[in-house]
């Protein structure tokens, strides 16, 4: 080869070596969850159901106060392997579930809608006995499986349907969706909607992950003869402007949104309250979890937060590019890389894998273990939130790392 043509072969090479991401700079999203495929939660638990005989009078006022006919279902004995974990999150499921500002009919379908999406028998099983009892027909919920495209639907519950489907996907709504349930909902009914949604999508992950089983007096099962398909639009570019804007006052402006409707603000902050201030888990380790996630559903706001002065991951010996570029860095400490793990199984499949979730309890015990996927599954409802209700960043924040994206 003449040496000009060297020159030149080696100029181009040199060119898409540039191009190219450093090995150990490259890096991680995830794949987002699959839209043709339903996640499968566990045959037999990995987190037993605590029996009644070794409760305490702290399991039995918890049982009293959360299981409305005296009867523990297989999601409350669970749960109450660790009482505060069942103080975090059963205020909100109550308030989603039986007390919101939506009607209940609507809350049935997206609570139906978000087990669907995130394959979970025993919430499926739960709400589709609540639905009927309801008023939905087995048709309808049949129908909630087959999804907005179903006939039947009249136009807003198909919207509703939409947007489910479109925060489990996208981590956002698209303005089309969100202008369509703003002409018909006024602002306390918009946020119960979407955190119905986002909230039973954080339980789904949780009872995936630690294996619970539907009741046997709870028959209704996901319907397996429905094919598995989500269609949604694109991902819309980051809002610039908030739709909600924070309140006035003190606090950050993730507060100061969910401040505008105080009847959901106080359950919902008694589920974070668990991460920040009672679980087992070290700073360290909940800031990688936190970061993780917030990465994933690219939520720059949480990201924000928690790189700066709520998380503060740096104090706390995080690298947040290195959480960036993932589970797979070749710098990754095993074990670091095993939490990035079960973030990203999380927000793609609904659950953690046996090897992931092996690892994790080779380094955490049971308590350890539950928070672990507890941190991630309720901060991306979080980072759904976020993105949705478009809370901006404020001054001085540090948004995303200059970390190429696949």
């Amino acid at each position: 080869m003449p040496l000009r043509d060297w020159m030149v072969a080696l100029l181009v090479v040199a060119f898409i070596a540039a191009l190219a991401p450093a090995a150990g700079a490259q890096q991680a999203l995830p794949d987002p969850p699959r839209a043709d495929r339903q996640p499968m939660g566990l045959a037999a638990p990995r987190i037993a159901p605590l029996p009644a005989a070794e409760w305490t009078d702290e399991h039995r006022r918890l049982a009293e106060q959360y299981a409305g006919d005296g009867r523990a279902d297989n999601q409350l004995h669970t749960l109450l392997n660790v009482p505060a974990i069942v103080e975090g999150l059963m205020p909100v499921t109550v308030y989603l579930s039986e007390e919101s500002t939506i009607p209940a009919r609507h809350r049935s379908l997206l609570i139906l809608r978000a087990a669907w999406l995130c394959g979970n028998q025993p919430l499926w099983a739960t709400h589709a006995a609540r639905a009927r009892d309801g008023g939905l027909t087995d048709a309808e919920i049949r129908r909630v499986a087959q999804g907005p495209d179903a006939d039947g639907w009249d136009p807003f519950e198909r919207t509703l349907l939409q947007m489910a489907d479109q925060l489990y996907l996208n981590s956002s709504v698209t303005d089309a969706t969100w202008n369509a349930l703003a002409a018909q909902y006024e602002e306390p009914n918009l946020i119960d909607a979407v955190e119905t949604v986002n909230h039973f999508t954080v339980l789904s992950m949780i009872y995936n992950s630690y294996g619970i089983q539907p009741d046997d007096d709870t028959p209704d099962r996901l319907p397996a003869d429905v094919p598995y398909r989500i269609s949604v639009p694109d991902r819309e570019p980051p809002l610039t402007v908030a739709r909600f804007e924070p309140l006035d006052g003190p606090g950050i402006a993730v507060s100061r949104t969910f401040a505008r409707h105080p009847p959901l603000a106080q359950p919902r902050g008694r589920r974070a309250n668990y991460i920040n201030r009672v679980s087992p888990l070290t700073p360290h380790d909940r800031e990688i979890l936190i970061l993780r996630i917030g990465w994933d559903c690219q939520a720059v706001y949480e990201w924000a937060k928690h790189v700066g002065t709520v998380g503060r991951a740096r104090d706390h010996g995080v690298d947040p590019e290195a959480v960036a570029k993932g589970p797979d860095d070749p710098g990754a400490d095993p074990f670091d890389a095993t939490l990035l793990r079960v973030v990203d199984e999380l927000y793609q499949n609904a659950i953690v894998s046996d090897e992931t979730w092996n690892a994790l309890t080779a380094g955490y015990d049971t308590v350890e273990a539950m928070s672990a996927v507890y941190t991630p599954s309720s901060y991306r409802a979080t980072s759904m939130s976020l993105n949705t209700y478009g809370v901006q960043l404020e001054p001085g924040d540090e948004g995303f790392p200059d970390v190429p994206l696949r």
